[in-house]
């Protein structure tokens, strides 16, 4: 991995290579691992959802809600990540969290990798797939203002549902299911009357 270190304001920061190149396909588990933070302006106060993407099958292997985009939210998403494969590529973006010391030595042994700057579509995946989280679910049904816990609800129903339908539509994305189907007809009102899907 090569890591470009540069200063800002007097503060040390670091910038990896572009190692995917927009080739978003692994023939193996935990191979090719995309990762962002967006933001979640739909609750009593704002949340942001760091999550871990692997490209082999499309599943969130791991995520976090917090109140802040900082490097914390980030770091409990990498602690989840447990062994990986010493081929393993972590892709970013070059947000402050990701260039961060902290980011940097939370991720050593693994191939960092990053975006160009200002490139969403160098971390295409995982882009959509939170955005189509935010449409399928709090546009769709205009939950602009509800309760935290409904938004983290939302948001972990979401997450453990979307793998199981892409899987069965053989592997197309969440976006394909029509908006009348079992999202708008089934995930919504389970989570408006508070049960937890299992």
């Amino acid at each position: 991995m090569k890591v470009k270190k540069r200063k800002q304001t007097g503060q040390p920061y670091y910038i990896a290579d572009n190692l995917l190149k927009r080739n978003f396909e692994a023939t193996t588990p935990l191979r090719k691992l995309v990762t962002d933070i967006t933001y979640l302006p739909f609750g009593q106060k704002p949340l942001y959802l760091s999550s871990m993407q692997d490209l082999f099958n499309g599943e969130i292997i791991a995520y976090s809600i917090g109140d802040f985009q900082d490097i914390d939210s980030v770091l409990d998403t990498v602690s989840q990540l447990g062994s990986l494969p010493e081929e393993c590529t972590l892709h970013s973006d070059q947000g402050s969290v990701y260039t961060s010391y902290r980011y940097q030595q939370a991720s050593k042994g693994k191939d960092i990798s990053m975006s160009r700057k200002g490139t969403p579509a160098d971390n295409a995946p995982i882009g959509s797939l939170h955005s189509a989280l935010k449409s399928e679910t709090f546009y769709l049904d205009s939950l602009r203002s509800t309760m935290t816990a409904i938004v983290e609800q939302t948001v972990k129903d979401y997450i453990t549902y979307y793998f199981r339908i892409q899987t069965k539509l053989n592997n197309q994305s969440a976006g394909a299911i029509p908006t009348t189907g079992w999202i708008h007809a089934f995930m919504i009102p389970v989570l408006l009357t508070g049960v937890s899907l299992k």
